[in-house]
């Protein structure tokens, strides 16, 4: 069924701009009082404007009857929406000054969300995904990517694993799965690190491949998690099997992003560590710097240096980190936004980084931009000018979204 929607004031297509490298606003392509037209499988055939469609030419038309600016549905490259229970309590303990030690001893950190989530049913995982990606869809979010990781066992790994898969044939937005057993090596695993990724990849990964559970696998490599030669060591195996890898990079210490790089990674994720020296390695690479501004803000530590990163050519992504632990938030726009302000990004930046840029990083090229053949993944809100996005921090949200025209 062929679909007319409009008039939008303003279509920012996002067409023609660079996956690489900073973006100046003058670049945006903006189309006028704009229609978008539709295919039955739910991809644009064009955009222009609304006056020049042949309205009969459309089983249904959709009427715009409002102000609204259409922007791309946002992608969110890097979340952890998919846990049990919550650590409101150590998020106090830390806004109050305790150190993350201190907290862990208390019962907190991620060993706090592995009993939670270990102790959570399949169903009761499925219903908070759902409710989270719900709640993301409603914010411009059509494209969510959901890691495991709060479970770090063989049996409870492949719950969250089916719960991702379950929750995606209930959702508006699309999730895409990635296995994060190598999160950290939970204290009740007796072996050594290397064993624990032994395990991982003899018993859990093959079971992923067996049930089309995951293509996507990812490793926090840091001082307290996984160190870059057993990371390295993991990942090889990892992409021999013919998984798609992403890292957990530079978040505290650097090595990850270099590791990345090496290693052909889709992305490195976090880089709230990296210098002048991986934000070289990164940008003369094909691997997509992963910016999460909720990190920052909930662990109340510096922004990556997003900056740097552009001005250097890399392709920079910015996605939520939404999780029980660092950043709670989970909102994009309201982290774009501040991330923005604080790095000196062009709202052109902010646009393309949670768009094609972060679609890139999910290695998904059919999304992210309002043009011909890619998917109908859009957003409206309710302003004549796009700069009132941004400039509203969050606080004017869409007031309508589609997943493929719907």
């Amino acid at each position: 069924m062929k679909k007319l929607i409009g008039p939008f004031s303003q279509v920012i297509t996002l067409a023609g701009l660079p996956l690489k490298g900073s973006i100046e606003d003058e670049q945006l392509e903006i189309i006028e009082n704009a229609g978008v037209s539709i295919d039955e499988n739910g991809n644009i055939i064009e955009v222009k404007a609304f006056t020049s469609f042949n309205h009969s030419d459309f089983d249904e038309v959709e009427h715009i009857d409002q102000a609204a600016v259409l922007l791309p549905g946002f992608v969110d490259c890097h979340t952890h929406i998919c846990w049990g229970g919550n650590r409101a309590r150590d998020y106090a303990m830390r806004v109050a000054g305790k150190p993350y030690l201190e907290i862990a001893k208390a019962g907190g950190g991620i060993q706090d969300s592995m009993r939670k989530t270990r102790g959570a049913s399949e169903e009761e995982l499925i219903d908070v995904t759902v409710e989270r990606a719900n709640r993301h869809f409603s914010r411009g979010v059509t494209t969510i990517e959901v890691k495991s990781g709060y479970a770090l066992d063989i049996d409870n790994e492949l719950k969250m694993l089916r719960a991702i898969k379950k929750a995606n044939g209930q959702t508006s937005p699309e999730l895409v799965s990635t296995c994060l057993a190598a999160h950290m090596k939970p204290k009740d695993f007796e072996g050594s690190s290397i064993e624990y990724l032994d395990r991982a990849l003899n018993e859990l990964l093959p079971q992923i491949k067996e049930e089309n559970l995951s293509n996507r696998v990812d490793i926090f490599t840091e001082e307290t998690a996984f160190n870059v030669e057993e990371s390295t060591y993991y990942l090889e195996k990892a992409k021999a099997m013919g998984f798609e890898i992403t890292v957990h990079a530079d978040q505290f210490s650097t090595g990850g992003s270099e590791m990345a790089v090496k290693l052909g990674a889709l992305s490195a994720e976090h880089l709230e560590s990296s210098t002048d020296k991986e934000v070289d390695l990164l940008a003369n690479s094909d691997t997509v710097a992963t910016v999460l501004p909720g990190a920052s803000l909930g662990l109340g530590m510096q922004y990556p240096p997003t900056r740097k990163l552009l001005d250097a050519g890399a392709c920079v992504a910015i996605a939520s980190d939404w999780n029980p632990g660092s950043a709670p938030m989970g909102d994009m726009l309201t982290q774009g936004a501040l991330l923005g302000a604080m790095e000196k990004l062009s709202t052109a930046e902010v646009f393309a980084g949670m768009t094609f840029r972060s679609a890139k990083a999910l290695n998904l090229t059919d999304r992210g931009q309002l043009v011909q053949g890619k998917l109908a993944d859009m957003q409206a809100y309710p302003c004549d000018d796009y700069r009132e996005i941004l400039y509203n921090q969050g606080m004017l949200p869409p007031y309508k979204v589609w997943k493929q025209g719907r």
